[in-house]
């Protein structure tokens, strides 16, 4: 469905990505997995149009859309989810949610109901200003926002980041769900052991490199992985 070949992003003299190749199936779960700053934004960045590539291509179902621009993109079911949540504070959220359809027209009954059987913690809080939610209840709703678009692909960029392990555990049972109903998800994420166990398989990132890849179970039991990431030797 999704498939980058060698992708090279610069920033300036800055090279984010360096010949990156990787693929994401119908109904696969992959995840971007490395330490800070190894290309994880850029690439989810660099496939949803929002950094220009130098080099390579991205194809979307066979088709190139390099050059395409986001809001062309999200209409073509590519829905990018981003680092530090990005909603509407001062929104409700229910005007957050009807943002997020905005590709879909007015979005119907059927589509708050299926947000709201993800995210049931969401459906009292209707009228409540997204700026008031706590910070699992704001990352619940940037990804039910992104869900509201009818997503062929669900991008993540670090949806765990700054949340309490309670909140992360209901986020990877909410994935789960997901991953279950069929949803294609393409996961950027700095805890390795974490996101490795959601997913069908798993790209290590180093320095804007794919440094490993191959099945999730397998990356998780990979010597270099093991003691790079999780400081065993």
């Amino acid at each position: 469905m999704l498939e980058l070949k060698n992708v090279t992003l610069f920033y300036g003299a800055v090279r984010a990505l360096d010949s990156v190749s990787m693929e994401v199936g119908t109904g696969e779960v992959v995840v971007l997995v490395g330490a800070n700053g190894a290309g994880k934004s850029s690439l989810l960045r660099a496939i949803s149009g929002l950094n220009p590539i130098s080099a390579g291509t991205i194809l979307w179902k066979g088709n190139s859309i390099v050059g395409s621009a986001p809001h062309l993109l999200v209409r073509q079911g590519i829905i990018h989810v981003p680092e530090g949540r990005r909603i509407f504070p001062d929104l409700s959220v229910k005007e957050n949610l009807v943002i997020g359809a905005y590709c879909q027209g007015k979005p119907k009954e059927a589509d708050f109901e299926k947000a709201f059987n993800y995210f049931p913690e969401l459906a009292d809080k209707l009228d409540r200003p997204g700026g008031l939610l706590s910070g699992g209840e704001q990352q619940m709703l940037a990804i039910a926002r992104g869900l509201m678009a009818h997503p062929e692909i669900l991008m993540m960029d670090e949806p765990f980041m700054g949340l309490a392990p309670i909140i992360r555990e209901r986020l990877i049972e909410i994935f789960g769900v997901l991953k279950r109903d069929g949803q294609a998800m393409l996961i950027s994420e700095q805890n390795v052991e974490m996101a490795l166990e959601i997913a069908d398989r798993g790209y290590v990132l180093e320095t804007g490199k794919v440094a490993l890849s191959g099945p999730a179970e397998e990356l998780l039991k990979d010597e270099r992985v093991v003691q790079a990431y999780f400081g065993l030797e």
